[in-house]
This record gives C-alpha cells, sequence and structure tokens, in this order.
C-alpha cells in the first residue's frame, strides 16, 4: 500500500477512482467513454449540472453567485481576476505570502496598479502578516489562503472594505468559509476537488462588468456565465472526476465531518514534529497549516536515510519543495488518517535507529 503525501496533483479518494476507471470503458452504461461522449450531451450536461449544485451545496453558496469550471489553472486565474475586476489606472491590493500570491500579484501589473499591503518574504513566508490595513480604494483585495511551498495557512479572515479574491486552491472543501465574505474564489482542482485540469471559481456576480477595457471572451467571466461554463469545450473528464468527489465528500457528511478529520490529521502528525527531537517545524505555529505539513530534521545529515525508510514503508511525496528543502506532508481531504499515523509510526522508528 502506497501512503500519498504529494502536494498534487495530490490524492482522489479510492472509490473515486475505481468509478472513474469504469467511466473510461463504459460510461453509466451507455456503451461510449466518458472521454468520447459530446460535452453537450445530457449525459454530460447532468454532469455539470450535479456538480454546480454540489459545489452550491457544500459551501453554502448564497443566491447572486456564479459557479464556473474553467480551463487554465490558478495561473491563469491570476491574469483573469485583473482583467475583470481592475480599471485601468485603477489599484489591487495583495497580501503576499509566498510564491503563488507573489506570481498572482505579478500578472496583476500589467492591469494596474499593485499595493502589497504586507509581506513575510523577509523570513522565507514563514509567518502570515496581520498588521496592515486594507485600502478603501482598492479594487480588490486579493489573498492566498493556503501556501503549499512552506506550510502557512490563513487561519481567519480580516474583514475587508474591498471585495476579497482568495486563491483557494490548496484547501478548498477542507474547512468551513462563509462564500459571502469573498467577492471570488478560484481554485485549481488537483488538491481536494478532483484531477488537474480545471479550475473552480465561485464569483458575486455584481462585481463585474465594471471595467472599460474590451476582453477577449475566454477571459471574460460574464461571457462564461453566459455559456454555463461551456464556452468552449470543457474538460469533461476533470469536470467528471471532480463531481465524483463532490459526491462523496456529501456522503461522508460534507465540509463539517471532513474538517473535523483533517484537523485530528494535522494535530497528530504536528504533535509528533514538535515531541521528536530528530524533527522540527518551520512555520510559525499560529499559521500552520492543515494541509501541508512542512518540517526539517535538526540534523540535515538524517535527510536521505529517513526519506529512504520512507520509501521502505510506502510513504510517498514527502519530500519538500526544491526551494526550501526538507519534508512536506500533504494531508488533503482523501488522505487517510491511517496514513499519518504510519508516518508519524515511522518517525517513531527512525529516532529509535538514530540513538
Amino acid at each position: 500500500m502506497k501512503h500519498n503525501f504529494g502536494a498534487g496533483p495530490g490524492i482522489l479518494p479510492h472509490e473515486v477512482l475505481k468509478q472513474a476507471a469504469e467511466a473510461v470503458v463504459n460510461f453509466n452504461g451507455i456503451g461510449l467513454s466518458i472521454l468520447e461522449i459530446s460535452h453537450r450531451s445530457a449525459e454530460f450536461e447532468a454532469v455539470l449540472d450535479e456538480a454546480v449544485k454540489l459545489v452550491k451545496e457544500l459551501l453554502q453558496v448564497p443566491t447572486g453567485y456564479s459557479v464556473l469550471f474553467l480551463q487554465g489553472g490558478a495561473s491563469q486565474q491570476f491574469a483573469m481576476v485583473p482583467y475583470n475586476l481592475l480599471p485601468e489606472g485603477g489599484k489591487a491590493a495583495y497580501l503576499e505570502t509566498g510564491v503563488w500570491a507573489n506570481k498572482a500579484a505579478k500578472e496583476a501589473k500589467y492591469f494596474g496598479n499593485v499595493e502589497l499591503v504586507a509581506t513575510s518574504k523577509e523570513s522565507n513566508f514563514t509567518y502570515i502578516p496581520k498588521d496592515y490595513e486594507i485600502p478603501a480604494d482598492a479594487a480588490y483585495f486579493h489573498i492566498t489562503s493556503n501556501n503549499t511551498i512552506y506550510g502557512t495557512q490563513l487561519q481567519e479572515f480580516k474583514k475587508s472594505p474591498v471585495p476579497v479574491v482568495s486563491d483557494m486552491s490548496s484547501d478548498i472543501f477542507s474547512r468551513h468559509i462563509s462564500v459571502e465574505d469573498f467577492g471570488l474564489i478560484y481554485a485549481g482542482a488537483q488538491k481536494n476537488m478532483g484531477p488537474a485540469g480545471v479550475t473552480l471559481v465561485i464569483v458575486k456576480d455584481d462585481i463585474l462588468g465594471k471595467v472599460d477595457r474590451k476582453i477577449p471572451a475566454m477571459f471574460n467571466y460574464q461571457t462564461q456565465i453566459e455559456g454555463g461554463s461551456m464556452y468552449n469545450t470543457p474538460p469533461v473528464f476533470a469536470i467528471y472526476v471532480s463531481m465524483l468527489t463532490l459526491r462523496w465528500l456529501k456522503a461522508k457528511g460534507g465540509v463539517a465531518a471532513i474538517e473535523q478529520e483533517n484537523n485530528a490529521k494535522a494535530e497528530q502528525l504536528y504533535r509528533e514534529i514538535d515531541r521528536n527531537p530528530l524533527f522540527k517545524g518551520v512555520a510559525a505555529i499560529e499559521d500552520r497549516s492543515k494541509m501541508n505539513v512542512c518540517f526539517v530534521m535538526n540534523n540535515p545529515e538524517h535527510e536521505k536515510p529517513f526519506l529512504k525508510l520512507c520509501d521502505e514503508k510506502g510513504i510517498v511525496g514527502i519530500k519538500g519543495h526544491r526551494s526550501v528543502g526538507g519534508f512536506r506532508a500533504s494531508i488533503y481531504n482523501a488522505l487517510p488518517i491511517t496514513s499519518v499515523h504510519t508516518l508519524i509510526d515511522t518517525m517513531q522508528d527512525f529516532a529509535e535507529k538514530i540513538k
């Protein structure tokens, strides 16, 4: 058995993989693969409708918001957000908490002025800045709710005088959020919702249509809303697997139930990191991510033998991002707590061997 702690594309529920595999050969008994049916067919329209319905149900999306399944990943949203929301000569506010937040801010500079309200770059993004003001004259305020590379996460969201835009690629559906507190949420699917290839966007309708520039159809949220996420051929298979994953989450008891599981996984793993003399966490304790647990060894010479032991135990994807080193255990929704127990046991076994 493999224990998949990979940061993304991340682990998917086994039953979802099994259903998806069957659909690749014969989707819903129609004698065609999900990979070859028309995106305009009644069969796929039912999939898309259910996926949208599940997003709204699981996240309690209020009226006045549209749910979209787009392509291009979060990286395309870095540009689409200012394209649609930032007037020429206007200003957008960004909180810089890591590489992806930095890249989002860089893209916005092509469309208008960007104000970094705060950054933790000086500490290699090991904490979330808290003492900052959100400018009331900004078109929007952009945040990255969870930082996969550095293992930090916003534990609460500031009240904002302007629409809040959040990249939730790595913690969407992992905990309760109040969608009404955001003007726009976007998330690449490949952490907690499905495979790479589709991006979820939840946008408040009344924040759109306020820029004067002409926007190409593919990059215009209003065009995508009018087309029901099907202005062009959508990523049919990725949407289907996402729908299956959302079904799985609902059957488990929804976001409230998975949040309890995620809290338990994170609490037990951080407890071992803090207890075990060979390891130490890298993120500020109050900002620790419950999705990406980043840690290092007190003696770097122990890293390779520990990775070797992990490999022997079937633990994969544990190596830290190349920019920070060490280890990163991504404990997304589909990762069972038994895998966390295996990692903890391996850490304890290694400590015994080093004595």
